[in-house]
This record gives structure tokens, sequence and C-alpha cells, in this order.
């Protein structure tokens, strides 16, 4: 780690401003405490972590930045076989629209984690939802998958999807 370093937490890219052996320090703007529930983070709470990609290492994933979109509500939570299916509706601050860049197949970064988008329903009574499915191995690694009904998470879209639409929406 070195000073001025990216390190998400919870999905959410932060700058490193101090470290030592055993603890780091992030600057966090208002804009960041809108958008996402780092708000809520307190001493102890358990926090995705993940440092920034180097160049010229395996790409195993899908492109996320680290800049959330929104939080979104756990709405269901519940074992399908060793899989664990959540299901997410969208809240707050940057919510709004999200959904047309949430789609089946797809993929959603919640939490820092990014995870194929296994159903949507963009126009559902009580409001729009997406679900993802988290195999064994998933469920184990992120926080997302001990999260219960009524908490937050911190979800990034596809960037491509707002990219073409910026860009087929020029005249």
């Amino acid at each position: 780690m070195h000073l001025g370093d990216s390190i998400s937490v919870n999905g959410t890219c932060l700058t490193v401003t101090a470290f030592d052996t055993k603890n780091f320090t992030v600057g966090v703007a208002p804009e960041t405490l809108r958008r996402t529930n780092l708000g809520l983070v307190i001493a102890g709470s358990p926090v995705n972590l993940e440092r920034a990609v180097g160049g010229g290492v395996r790409f195993g994933g899908h492109y996320v930045q680290g800049h959330v979109d929104c939080v979104a509500e756990v709405v269901m939570a519940e074992m399908d076989g060793e899989s664990r299916r959540m299901r997410f509706t969208p809240k707050g601050v940057g919510s709004e629209g999200i959904m047309r860049y949430i789609v089946e197949k797809g993929f959603v970064c919640v939490d820092g984690a990014s995870l194929t988008v296994t159903k949507v329903d963009g126009e559902g009574e009580g409001g729009s939802w997406f679900e993802v499915m988290l195999v064994a191995y998933t469920q184990e690694k992120i926080v997302t998958a001990k999260k219960g009904v009524g908490e937050t998470v911190n979800v990034e879209v596809d960037l491509m999807g707002k990219l073409v639409e910026v860009r087929l929406s020029v005249p």
C-alpha cells in the first residue's frame, strides 16, 4: 500500500491518505456518503476490501470502477440449494432510472463483488428489483452474503450501458 493508492471498501473506490502496519485511512467526500452505505460502517464492521487491479495481471471478472451509483435494500435473501438468492431494490440518491442498466444475465457490482443478474423486474409492484445468486464459494468470501432483509448494499451498474446511452443520445 502507498499513499494515494485506490482501495475499494464495499465497492467504493477510496484514496489511501495514511496507513501503518495494521490500519489505513481514507478520505470520504459528501457525495460518497450520499450515494453509498459507508456512513453506516462502524469500527469492527465486516467490509469487502480490494486493491485496484494492476496492469499486466490476468483479468478474470467484469470491469468495475468502484464508482457507486446508489444503494439498494435487501428485500429477499433465501437459500436455493447450496446457493443464496438475493433480491435488491434500488433506493435513494442515484437510484432514479438505474434499473434500465440492469439486465438479466448481465452483471451488477454489489458491495464490490461483480455478480451475474439472474432476474429483473423493472416495474414491479412495490418497486423495481433485481436478483443475483451467490454460489457457495462466493458466500464464504463477501459480506453481502451475510446481509439480511432491510440492510443496504452499494450498487454499481455496467459502465458500458451508460456510455452507449450517452453516445446514442448525442444529436
